[in-house]
């Protein structure tokens, strides 16, 4: 199916007011799925702000929270936004827990930026790439100065800083 069908699609459900509905859709389309997912939940609605958030127990089964207004948002946004929340669900799975949230936000906010997990997500406008990028450099950051974890990210870290110096 195509982006173009995808938006009509998600425009029936919209109308409808099936914003979980429209986001399973989104998850099946563009191979989000994981057995670690619990679902989708609704999340009070902030004006002018996507914010989704994973919850649930490292290791336990997630639910992912979303706005009503979701899909108020350019859909590229969005797709990425979901991407980044479903990489925490597999993050947070009994199988490959990752323990650190520094870690856990690093590696999402790559996946943004790179779709090294999930190839079919397209790629955010470059304001937003930027955005993602100092959200990746501030978790990289938090990991401690020469740390073993900023060790194990420093290519991606260049990989990031290959990408900004592109888009500036």
């Amino acid at each position: 199916m195509n982006f173009e069908q995808i938006k009509l699609h998600l425009n029936a459900y919209k109308e409808n007011d099936q914003v979980i509905d429209a986001a399973k859709y989104l998850l099946y389309s563009f191979d989000l799925e994981h057995e670690n997912f619990a679902g989708f939940g609704l999340r009070e609605a902030i004006p002018n702000l996507v914010l989704l958030t994973t919850e649930g127990e490292l290791g336990e089964p997630q639910k992912v929270m979303i706005p009503p207004n979701l899909f108020d948002f350019d859909l590229n946004l969005i797709l990425n936004v979901i991407a980044h929340e479903m990489l925490h669900v597999r993050q947070k799975a009994p199988e490959q827990t990752v323990e650190d949230k520094n870690e856990r936000e690093f590696q999402a906010y790559y996946e943004m930026l790179f779709h090294k997990n999930f190839p079919k997500i397209p790629d955010a406008s470059d304001f937003h790439k930027k955005i993602f990028a100092d959200k990746a450099f501030e978790y990289y950051k938090r990991m401690g100065e020469n740390s073993e974890l900023q060790q194990k990210y420093a290519m991606q870290k260049k990989d990031i800083e290959q990408l900004i110096s592109v888009l500036s």
